[in-house]
């Protein structure tokens, strides 16, 4: 137990030392929510990674496997298929802009009005994210230690914290690589242990049938397809994925980030899926949540577990981080840009503007509200998605078609209704669909009446 202990704490430790350290501390506004614009591919990819991959990549995809097995891989499939589009599409033309935020880039075509709503809303949906990353992150805590939650959501939020101001965008590319790294080691060891348990695909074959387990639509096709595109929609609709675009050196630098980043992502689902199976063959009446960290306690030496223990912690803490960032750095630029300026100034103001969010996610969390929350958090992808999918895609590859009062239409009537469908308890269809409607119906109807017009 001492050297689960001790590890557990040195790699926190470490990743903490690397986060503050001199290479990657900001000096200026630019370098904290930029990096300065010198990103390589690989550090956009480890800015994109570091938030991407989170307790859902991980833990979430061994409790789905457990439950459904091998559709639990569309998570992180969707997630890779995201960054491919995001490469192949968007990278370049949204780093040749030179903005730093989507409702900076969006308010060229629809105008400054639009901004500002874009702004609030998209801010508004990842400010949700980062209490549900709180909670994961003092889910763990509450585990490891048999800490209280109020305790485990202290320490969560001090992490969080930490990993977000001392280098900004910065460090997020280094320290998203490190995690990375930290992450891979644990799931492939942890992947190839649950399959030669299991007795390899034969003696995983022999304990399941084809379907549902072996089949990417287990739990239904509407399901997999949903989660597909939900993946598709979170990773173009918000701030915090794209700024690591934005950071890039160039557009083609940007670009090969966004596949690196699709690459490392794909693979990681399958380790996931494997050890959720083998969980659910050796202890089916188990917790389906605690499928991934009992296998870790049961079968990792302690030195081992202990760094992989803090690998599933950082992995929520990062996303949380990167979320925090994205709201400070959209609030800043779109809303509040006319205070304070000057470098010194500035960085001060994002710093303690980003501790700020962090802080009221964790009020939020600490008045009891976590369940209603989780309850809630539907409505992040909804608000996200709703306010920016149709009006960013519009504005990049239909632009000149001009469509300036549907677009800023859209960006106020879609997350409004989404809003309104989450509230209403009884209605069967998910916010982030109906939202998605409702900016394309408006879209529609901007076109045909440009196309009448003129």
């Amino acid at each position: 137990m001492p050297l689960f202990f001790i590890s557990f704490a040195m790699t926190i430790i470490g990743i903490i030392y690397f986060a503050y350290g001199a290479k990657v501390k900001a000096h200026s506004r630019n370098e904290f929510t930029l990096g300065g614009r010198k990103a390589n591919s690989w550090a956009v990819s480890g800015a994109i990674t570091g938030t991407l991959v989170g307790g859902a990549s991980t833990i979430g995809t061994a409790q789905l496997a457990f439950l459904y097995g091998l559709s639990a891989w569309w998570f992180t499939l969707g997630a890779g298929l995201a960054c491919l589009f995001l490469g192949l599409f968007l990278a370049r033309p949204l780093r040749e802009s030179n903005v730093e935020t989507i409702p900076q880039y969006i308010s060229r075509y629809y105008g400054e009005p639009a901004r500002v709503a874009a702004s609030l809303f998209t801010g508004l949906g990842m400010f949700v994210q980062i209490v549900a990353q709180l909670l994961a992150c003092g889910s763990i805590l509450a585990v490891m230690f048999q800490l209280s939650l109020q305790w485990s959501a202290t320490i969560s939020t001090l992490l969080v914290i930490l990993f977000t101001l001392g280098g900004g965008m910065k460090a997020a590319g280094r320290i998203g690589l490190i995690k990375m790294g930290l992450i891979y080691a644990t799931m492939l060891y942890a992947g190839f242990l649950a399959l030669n348990h299991a007795g390899g695909w034969h003696g995983l074959h022999e304990t399941f049938p084809d379907y549902p387990w072996f089949s990417f639509f287990g739990y239904g096709v509407q399901e997999g397809l949903s989660d597909l595109l939900s993946m598709l929609v979170g990773v173009i609709s918000t701030q915090t994925y794209l700024q690591a675009i934005f950071s890039a050196a160039n557009g083609a630098t940007a670009r090969n980030g966004s596949f690196i980043s699709a690459l490392m992502i794909f693979p990681l689902g399958l380790l996931g899926v494997l050890v959720g199976l083998y969980m659910r063959q050796s202890s089916p009446t188990m917790i389906s949540a605690l499928a991934l960290p009992a296998f870790i306690s049961e079968n990792f030496p302690a030195s081992f577990a202990g760094i992989a223990f803090a690998a599933l912690l950082i992995a929520a803490v990062g996303t949380a981080s990167g979320l925090a960032l994205g709201v400070s750095t959209t609030l800043k630029i779109d809303i509040l840009r006319s205070w304070l300026t000057g470098n010194v100034a500035e960085l001060l103001y994002f710093r303690v503007l980003t501790t700020v969010v962090v802080l009221m996610a964790f009020v939020l969390l600490l008045l009891n509200l976590g369940s209603a929350i989780m309850d809630w958090s539907f409505l992040s992808m909804g608000l996200r998605g709703a306010t920016l999918f149709f009006p960013l895609l519009f504005a990049v590859f239909l632009h000149k078609y001009h469509l300036r009062r549907a677009g800023a239409l859209s960006i106020f009537i879609a997350p409004t209704s989404v809003i309104v469908v989450g509230m209403m308890q009884r209605v069967s269809i998910s916010p982030l669909y109906f939202g998605l409607c409702v900016s394309l119906v408006i879209f529609a109807a901007g076109f045909l009446i440009n196309r009448h017009i003129h």
